[in-house]
């Protein structure tokens, strides 16, 4: 059953160096918030895992708390390149990041397969594709029946999931409204989960078909308000496009980059910095 935390608290108690971590959100709900408070607390040489890294696993990655990336696409959104991950890949820095690259719909299928207790995912999507020459985790068999050529690749189930949502309820289930990507997928799949929220409430509200994760899927729940900005939260606020833009500046010179994860980051606390 769920467990309610502070963000601090949460992140010391349940994500160790060494731990493959999924944090997961799409377009909106990133938890920036428990990404920060990662850095803070000098987490290192952890696996991430995202279908689509973009400014906050760049942050980690420059912070120096990864040593390998899987995903599916990465980039800074209607911008550009991610400049830390670039330079991590590229010369090695802060440390040498492994990166394992697939497709969206191969994750998608991974995590699945994952939250099923499955060993492995199956899909047609690789037949054709040149990535595996690059990754060694996409295998083919033959389906016994009907002889069809298919691809595998194992199933995602890390040692954290991550997620940010709207509210949980105080008997700690959470709702995530709007766009919807892998978050529930990711935390069934997961030995343990932090789920950060905007608010806790009485009744979730939740609508006809709305994505309710139950309590006794989930670990630890934060209270992180604002905890997806500079991303947005459906009903809560919108996202802040400019920063994305200025990301691109900051990301590309290493002492800009240190400069402002000081200021941003480190010399904040988790209420601080999600205010």
């Amino acid at each position: 059953m769920a467990e309610f935390l502070s963000l601090q608290d949460a992140v010391s108690r349940y994500i160790s160096n060494g731990d493959t971590v999924a944090m997961e959100g799409f377009t909106h709900l990133i938890p920036f918030a428990a990404g920060h408070e990662i850095i803070r607390q000098e987490k290192r040489d952890l696996t991430l895992i995202r279908m689509t890294p973009d400014l906050i696993y760049d942050q980690m990655i420059g912070a120096g708390c990864a040593k390998k990336l899987i995903f599916s696409w990465g980039g800074n959104p209607g911008v550009g390149s991610l400049h830390r991950l670039r330079d991590a890949v590229e010369k090695g820095w802060p440390n040498k990041l492994e990166i394992l690259e697939h497709s969206h719909a191969a994750m998608a299928n991974a995590y699945e397969a994952g939250a099923a207790g499955l060993p492995l995912a199956v899909l047609r999507g690789y037949v054709g594709s040149d990535l595996p020459k690059v990754n060694d985790q996409i295998k083919f068999i033959e389906c016994p029946f009907t002889g069809e050529r298919l691809a595998a690749v194992p199933s995602v189930r890390p040692d954290v999931a991550v997620i940010h949502a709207q509210r949980a309820d105080r008997k700690g289930n959470v709702l995530v409204e709007g766009i919807i990507g892998i978050q529930k997928e990711a935390v069934l799949a997961a030995k343990r989960s932090i789920v950060t929220v905007e608010e806790i409430v009485d009744d979730l509200g939740a609508s006809v078909n709305a994505c309710v994760i139950p309590s006794w899927a989930i670990t630890a729940i934060a209270v992180a308000p604002r905890g997806s900005r500079p991303s947005y939260a459906l009903g809560y606020y919108d996202r802040d496009n400019a920063f994305y833009q200025e990301w691109d500046g900051i990301a590309r010179d290493r002492e800009t980059f240190q400069a402002w994860l000081k200021e941003n980051v480190f010399e904040k606390t988790a209420e601080e910095g999600a205010a």
